[in-house]
């Protein structure tokens, strides 16, 4: 079993930046494939970043390459999420999830049981 615990949402203005740990406990984090959601208001939750249990393979949503680097450090049991250049389009609850140990790295929702309670981050113009 994993558990999940976000951090490091806010307020920031447009432009700024923002980063979120994940802290894990449980007994395989540095198997399990990392991933980072977000859902605003009104709207489905949506896949954002996610990393593999080495920390080798990253992948990332189209509206956040280039901007929103994901990466972990399994000896702190700590996933990340650095959010830069922020747009009030980017407002949300930001969640990170956890894969079973030992699966390929997923963008899908489903393939993560794992959850954090989800932290709140809002971009002002």
């Amino acid at each position: 079993q994993v558990q999940l615990v976000e951090s490091g949402g806010g307020l920031v203005q447009a432009g700024g930046s923002l980063r979120l740990p994940c802290a894990a406990s449980g007994p395989s984090f540095n198997t399990n494939p990392m991933g980072w959601f977000r859902q605003a208001a009104g709207k489905e939750r949506e896949f954002v970043s996610a990393v593999s249990w080495g920390g080798n393979d990253r992948y990332y949503a189209g509206s956040v390459k280039g901007r929103f680097p994901c990466s972990r450090d399994n000896a702190k049991n700590t996933a990340y999420l650095q959010m830069n250049s922020l747009q009030p389009e980017d407002t949300a609850v930001y969640y990170c999830a956890a894969q079973r140990r030992g699966t390929a790295t997923s963008r899908n929702i489903s393939d993560n049981p794992y959850w954090g309670q989800g932290t709140q981050v809002t971009v002002s113009s």
